[in-house]
């Protein structure tokens, strides 16, 4: 994995403030999209009443993975040392197989180019690439 430079931090960082007022709106988009796309992920959500894509549980986690991406986005000159918690809560207590980090992160990517189509650069793709890569790395910190 390609580590990330400083100039891919700051491009990180100055994508991410220009989005952050609408991330709940990404991480909603980008859950409903992968138990679309990856219906086998709906495994992890079984006790939700409802799991269908644009379902009131699939948009608030999803504004809850955006949470941890704006965390991450924080401590992104340490995120293995800034989401150990993360990274404990995902590998013990909720078993989330580490492989959905990298299908979450491609439909966040995905999200991000539909709804920032002047933004979302490819100079800003190989970043946001490479931190949301890092951040998974990060999260399965605790896997090994």
């Amino acid at each position: 994995m390609t580590s990330l430079t400083n100039k891919d931090k700051a491009t990180v960082k100055a994508f991410w403030a220009k989005m952050a007022g609408k991330a709940d709106e990404v991480g909603a988009e980008a859950l409903t999209r992968l138990v679309a796309v990856y219906p086998q992920t709906k495994t992890y959500f079984a006790h939700w009443t409802d799991v269908s894509p644009g379902s009131a549980p699939v948009k608030k986690h999803g504004i809850t993975v955006m949470n941890g991406v704006a965390d991450a986005v924080s401590k992104i000159d340490d995120m293995k040392g800034g989401l150990l918690t993360l990274s404990e809560l995902h590998a013990f207590t909720l078993r989330v197989d580490p492989a959905n980090f990298k299908l979450i992160s491609h439909c966040i990517l995905v999200v991000l180019a539909i709804m920032y189509p002047t933004e979302f650069t490819p100079e800003v793709h190989v970043s946001m690439d490479k931190f949301l890569a890092a951040l998974a790395l990060a999260l399965a910190e605790k896997y090994r």
